[in-house]
């Protein structure tokens, strides 16, 4: 598809779903109006309230309406309104990551905390388990595009998601909300909202959703990837006096349901054992879109959010005042088959993790009539976290790892075998006896981490003319982490050191054995292209003594020359089934466990308004994103840490470096952007250049994470939102987001040196369009159509894998592992002048098919999962609004 089509094509397709870009400022929110249209609509994405139109930051809106007619349903869903914000859900219903502009990141792991900042009514969601879920009662969805630390702090380096709830009204009313669809899914939605007297106000909401499971696990013959929440919320709203406003604010939400399903991309060597120990297939293999899955036992994902907030309005006259406190809390409990297969492999996988957060933000704000105004505040972050995770051996295992190593050794070795020599060299023939990849061994790991930050911000704006204004703003934060382990693994096998001395003469009969194999296999004794047999080395011996004696014995002598050096050690190729080793804790004597960062974020802004209906500006801005922690089994030394350990005598068996942390993000943008406003139309225009240095990579590598820093990503891009009203009732819109992006440097991945090339998950070349017509009948009776469609172009998945070989510059990569998006999404409904609205709705109506994320098969080298995409769905919606 070329931008040209999707040009041509907008003038019948377009979408009042898709937001517009925008620049915002002022502190007191402002209710979103009925007739507000383009760039009128009010934001506070910059803790003011300001028209889309006078705002200078690239900003997209998503308005309660849009959500409703798009049948927006989560934060995932909202990304088919936002070009420039891609959501991916992970490993379960706790993870999500949000990417803007092709910046961003996201974890499974609670010590990675994501850049792009989720903040609902002004708090700071600071993990993805608190981000994900149905969104509450909605007045408006801000997503800003670009570094925001300037007055969003830490953890704002590629943008944020503000969402804004509506606050009680003093005029009783509400509305009830059920809807019907595909795979059984049952929602209901109900508010209500009124006065408790002439200064106090109220508003209560809650909502349900279940729905079966889209997948079918053919294994335990039940559907899988169902949906079971609820939540509700309640606030106050008190206004004493005519200057003072305190909205207090507690919601509690929970999720218990069953996520999420991985099909298999590319079946591996490794398919052929997991199907014979499950006695038929054990995946649905190279067929991720079939939606049938074997796993051996349901994951399970078990989450409580919740918390209170309470912001106090203090108006000063010209000044005004505000202040939010918050305290939050994340429960989570997942348990996931996490080998993807009916074979029981992974017998548990499980994560217990408690998130405590408090923030305390207080911030004052002008309102002169002279040429300067200012915003100066504090930000103050507290949080803990305490995550107990376990992953076992399940009973198949043992064959398992049996079938590995008799595989990788050409059937010269096997478990018992291993178990009974190695025992033998260091004195007690039984002591390894039935103890390799035992059922029920594997790690147990602590986790505790508390971080504080605090910073202080602020902007000034002067009104150079009545038309220029240019805008300072500076952040300066300081961050702090603390963490600890205590992890212990109980993988015998894992904890062996095969270079140790006292196995040097099974190694050097390995040796010999495979050097008279290859020589007496070679072109220059029997020339078979191959090593010999056992039975060929004999027949050559008996008929040739004396050359076979002279053979015998060069191999020898390599042997014991070689038995005690690693390079040469023949179980080398058994070290990658030391799946989990001995871990090193932290803190120790070389490694304090501490992080401490700090940073002065700045921006500058010039915003000209050339009429009264066009304005031009032009930013530099930067950003800044803390230390991230790697809080799993895979956090070891660093590569300068590890020889002051081992000096140190303390080095656990196989430790080998990695990373315990991840430097901090530093990221900055170059942009200038048009933004044009008329009775009937509005666009807005941005063209910027956007890089990260340090940006976080957090890449899976099949048994584990691997964290690093790049060097430096950036990216070019043009952003283009445009709305028209050409009659009465429609209303076309238009988004499109073209990027170019690279890493300037990335030396150290886990998949090899990427600098130079294009980053993977990013499109070049994503859209969004689509149209709604309302029609009012006499009486009042409206009937709405909407459509909307979402195209992404084809792009890599995943920068490479660590499960395949290298390709001739090094990079570890699965050929045709691409994604394309072509979405399209519709609703019609009738609202009937009493408040009743019915109508029908669906969601990728196609059913695209596409994959989310694929990764390295857990244990499983040569294989690749992948979650696909969500199929078609599709419903009715009964509401009444009184």
């Amino acid at each position: 598809m070329t931008l040209r089509n999707i040009l041509l094509g907008a003038t019948m397709l377009c979408a009042a779903t898709t937001p517009a870009i925008a620049f915002a400022q002022d502190t007191a929110e402002a209710p979103a109006s009925d007739t507000d249209y383009g760039n009128d609509i009010i934001v506070t994405a910059t803790k003011r309230s300001q028209t889309l139109q006078d705002t200078p930051i690239a900003v997209s809106v998503t308005s309660a309406a849009d959500i409703q007619n798009a049948q927006i349903r989560d934060l995932i869903d909202l990304q088919s309104a936002v070009p420039s914000l891609r959501v991916s859900q992970l490993q379960s219903s706790a993870n999500t990551n949000f990417i803007i502009r092709g910046f961003g990141n996201g974890a499974n792991n609670p010590g990675i905390e994501p850049s792009v900042g989720v903040f609902i009514d002004g708090v700071y969601r600071s993990r993805s388990a608190a981000q994900i879920g149905d969104l509450p009662n909605v007045e408006r969805i801000e997503v800003l595009r670009g570094p925001q630390s300037t007055l969003f702090g830490k953890n704002a380096s590629a943008g944020v998601i503000s969402i804004v709830t509506q606050k009680p009204q003093y005029e009783f009313g509400g509305s009830v909300e059920a809807s019907y669809g595909n795979y059984d899914a049952f929602v209901i939605k109900g508010d209500i909202t009124g006065p408790i007297s002439d200064k106090i106000a109220f508003s209560l909401g809650g909502n349900y959703n279940r729905r079966d499971g889209y997948a079918r696990d053919v294994n335990l013959d039940t559907d899988v990837n169902d949906r079971n929440r609820w939540g509700v919320r309640g606030q106050l709203l008190l206004e004493p006096t005519e200057a003072l406003t305190i909205r207090l604010i507690g919601d509690y939400d929970k999720i218990d349901e069953n996520c999420c399903i991985a099909g298999n991309v590319i079946a591996g060597p490794t398919v052929a054992i997991t199907n014979a120990l499950a006695g038929g297939p054990s995946v649905d293999a190279n067929n991720p879109f079939s939606y049938r899955v074997y796993n051996n036992f349901l994951s399970s994902n078990l989450i409580k959010n919740y918390g209170g907030s309470g912001q106090i309005d203090y108006d000063l006259g010209n000044m005004s005042l505000t202040s939010i406190t918050a305290y939050r809390e994340v429960r989570s409990n997942t348990n996931q088959d996490s080998d993807f297969t009916s074979a029981d492999l992974i017998g548990q996988k499980s994560d217990d993790t408690a998130i405590n957060t408090f923030t305390q933000e207080l911030r004052l704000a002008s309102d002169f009539d002279g040429p300067i105004n200012f915003l100066i505040g504090g930000y103050y972050f507290n949080e803990k976290i305490k995550q107990h995770s376990q992953i076992y051996f399940g009973d198949d295992f043992r064959d398992y790892g049996n079938a590995l190593i008799q595989a990788a050794s050409g059937g010269a070795l096997n478990v018992p075998l291993l178990e009974g020599t190695l025992g033998t060299l260091e004195g007690n023939p039984a002591k390894y006896v039935g103890t390799f990849f035992h059922a029920g061994d594997g790690m147990d790991e602590y986790y505790r981490m508390k971080n504080t930050a605090w910073s202080i911000f602020g902007t000034v704006d002067f009104d150079v003319t009545d038309r220029l204004t240019l805008t300072l703003g500076g952040n300066y934060t300081k961050d702090k982490k603390r963490f600890t382990t205590d992890v212990t693994s109980t993988d015998v096998f894992s904890g062996i050191n095969l270079d140790a001395p006292a196995y040097a003469p099974f190694r050097n009969q390995l040796i010999y054995q495979g050097g008279l194999a290859q020589t007496i296999g070679g072109p220059d004794v029997l020339n078979l292209g191959r090593p010999a047999t056992a039975a060929e080395i004999g027949a050559f011996a008996g008929a040739n003594p004396a050359a076979f004696a002279g053979i015998s014995g060069q191999v020898q002598a390599f042997a014991d020359a070689n038995q005690n050096n690693p390079a040469a050690n023949p179980l080398n190729g058994l070290k990658a089934f030391q799946f989990l080793p001995p871990f090193l804790n932290v803190p120790n004597s070389v490694e304090p466990g501490k992080t401490n960062d700090g940073d002065f974020s700045y921006s500058a802004r010039l915003a000209y308004k050339l009429t009264d209906t066009v304005n031009v500006y032009a930013t530099y801005a930067t950003g800044f994103k803390a230390s991230s922690v790697n809080l799993s089994r895979d956090s070891r030394p660093t590569p300068e840490d590890l020889p002051a350990i081992i000096a140190g005598g303390f080095a656990t068996p196989n430790l080998v470096s990695g990373s315990r942390f991840a430097a901090p993000e530093e990221s900055s943008v170059y942009e200038a952007g048009l933004k044009a406003q008329w009775s009937v139309a509005a666009l807005n225009l941005a063209v910027f250049k956007q890089s990260i240095k340090g940006f976080q990579s957090n890449v899976f590598t099949g048994t584990g994470f691997a964290l690093a820093n790049a060097g430096k990503q950036s990216t070019w891009g043009v952003e283009f939102d445009g709305s028209v009203r050409p009659v009465q009732g429609l209303n076309l819109n238009l988004a499109v987001t073209w990027l170019d992006p690279k890493y300037d440097s990335f030396i150290g991945s886990a998949v090899g040196d990427l600098s130079g090339k294009k980053p993977a998950g990013i499109p070049d070349l994503s859209v969004s369009m689509g149209a709604t017509y309302t029609h009012e009948f006499a009486g009042g009776t409206k009937a709405i159509a909407h459509v909307d469609y979402q195209y992404e172009s084809p792009t890599q998945i995943v920068d490479g894998l660590t499960g395949f070989a290298t390709d001739a510059e090094g990079i570890r990569i699965a050929q045709g592992l691409k994604r394309e998006v072509n979405q399209l999404n519709a609703s019609f409904t009738i609202a009937l002048n009493n408040g009743f609205e019915l109508g029908v709705w669906g969601r990728n109506l196609t059913n695209a098919q596409y994959l989310t994320t694929v990764f390295d098969a857990v244990a499983q080298a040569g294989s690749v999962s992948g979650y696909p995409s969500q199929p078609r769905t599709y419903g009715v919606t009964g509401r009444f609004k009184f």
